[in-house]
């Protein structure tokens, strides 16, 4: 096994997902933004766009941007928001991001220090890139990631193949030297498998019927470290990365 990058999901994988926004909270942020005209009707609207918004995303794995949630919502309700743009920071700064798993970080950082490894943090999620790191820099993590792959910057979700082609861009390396790792099987197990990469589930109940013997299986991100151990004994061994020789990723 070659392996020269890791991918690695966020939410039920590193952290613990915190909560979506709800529209009382976006009717504060916006009334406080200059040139905004909120009807109290809003709030109510944004939660059903945002609703209707993300079953349909997840059926066609796009992620409509939250600025667009946003003017959508505005014109069912004929709310003035000059700069649905600038919504989304503020609006997710008083929304707790995901906590991230003390054991988790433990396994990534000592993973890190061991393995000359390719790292990038790759998952759907509505939490601007400033924001995810920094709460990767508050749980000591952030250096651990040579670049992120989020779904409200690319604009698809896992399983859409061509997440993973991002994936592939950021890691720098070819596919199948990228073992993709996370907790949702049909997204971080059995699609990144089928487009090339190595895979990994995070799986506390053992492994689910049907999936694919190629793709491991462990119980819990800590658990990682060890696996790699089996799986890839020596980092600079035959089959590893000598330490010095990772190559530079893409961000």
């Amino acid at each position: 096994m070659i392996l020269r990058a890791l991918a690695l999901d966020f939410g039920d994988t590193l952290a613990v997902p915190g909560p979506d926004p709800d529209g009382r909270t976006v009717v504060e942020v916006l009334r406080g933004m200059p040139a905004t005209d909120i009807p109290d009707t809003f709030a109510a609207v944004f939660d059903h766009v945002h609703c209707i918004t993300r079953a349909g995303d997840r059926v066609r794995d796009e992620h409509t941007s939250f600025a667009d949630e946003i003017r959508h919502a505005a014109a069912r309700c004929g709310a003035r928001v000059p700069d649905p743009e600038a919504v989304a920071g503020p609006v997710f700064e008083r929304v707790p991001d995901s906590r991230v798993i003390g054991r988790a970080a433990e396994a990534l950082r000592h993973i890190r220090a061991r393995r000359d490894l390719v790292c990038v943090l790759a998952c759907d999620t509505q939490r601007p890139e400033a924001v995810r790191r920094r709460t990767l820099a508050r749980a000591g993590i952030e250096a651990c990631f040579d670049a992120v792959v989020l779904s409200c910057t690319i604009g698809l979700r896992k399983p859409h193949p061509d997440f993973y082609a991002e994936v592939e861009r950021a890691c720098g390396v070819a596919r199948e030297q990228i073992m993709f790792v996370g907790n949702t099987p049909s997204k971080d197990a059995t699609a990144p498998h089928l487009y090339g990469m190595q895979a990994v589930l995070i799986a506390p109940t053992g492994r689910p019927a049907g999936l694919a013997e190629e793709i491991g299986v462990i119980g819990h991100f800590a658990d990682l470290p060890d696996y790699l151990d089996r799986a890839v004994p020596d980092a600079a061994a035959p089959g590893g990365i000598s330490p010095g020789s990772r190559p530079p990723a893409r961000r």
